[in-house]
């Protein structure tokens, strides 16, 4: 049995570009640490999209440029790729919020090597974490599927909380909320 970490979209561009936040700078040393120290299969996922993201229907209703192929925004933080480079972690590429290509991996992986948990943190809770998570749970239904609050930031405080809320009730394991 294998338990998977989640490491979802923790690119300059949502830490301190186009989208980032205070929050998202203030979750990176805990994201490395929690990376470093995980004893499993750590994965991580890129939010990814070409020039012409304003014209889709994504970038029509959040107007705003951002993790284009290629550029400083969409690469990981440096934090991030060091502590991926140290231990040759996986990288999904998702052209949207949630990955199928993800779900059918880590379908196709507890096929053969039963996954006992997957922990999520990462960028945005509100948008991509929880995206991602229900997907999973969809595909992995009895898989207990976990976030760590502590290591995810949502676009505000609020939507943060909004999000962790959402997934509780949808079964998700949310640690280190805060009471």
């Amino acid at each position: 049995m294998t338990h998977v970490l989640l490491v979802v979209d923790m690119q300059n561009d949502f830490i301190d570009g186009a989208l980032g936040t205070p929050e998202a700078v203030g979750i990176v040393d805990a994201v490395a640490k929690k990376v470093l120290t995980f004893d499993g299969r750590v994965i991580f996922t890129r939010d990814t999209h070409a020039e012409d993201y304003l014209q889709t229907q994504e970038g029509r209703n959040l107007p705003v440029q951002h993790c284009v192929r290629g550029t400083s925004g969409w690469a990981l933080a440096p934090t991030m790729e060091a502590v991926r480079d140290d231990r040759t972690m996986h990288i999904f590429d998702k052209p949207t919020f949630g990955s199928t290509a993800l779900a059918e991996a880590l379908k196709a992986l507890h096929a053969l090597d039963p996954i006992e948990s997957i922990e999520l943190c990462g960028l945005c809770t509100d948008i991509c974490v929880i995206s991602n998570a229900l997907l999973l749970k969809a595909f992995l239904p009895e898989v207990p599927i976990r976030v760590d609050a502590r290591c995810c930031a949502g676009v505000t405080p609020e939507s943060h909380r909004n999000a962790l809320s959402a997934m509780k009730m949808c079964q998700i394991e949310i640690k280190g909320e805060e009471k």
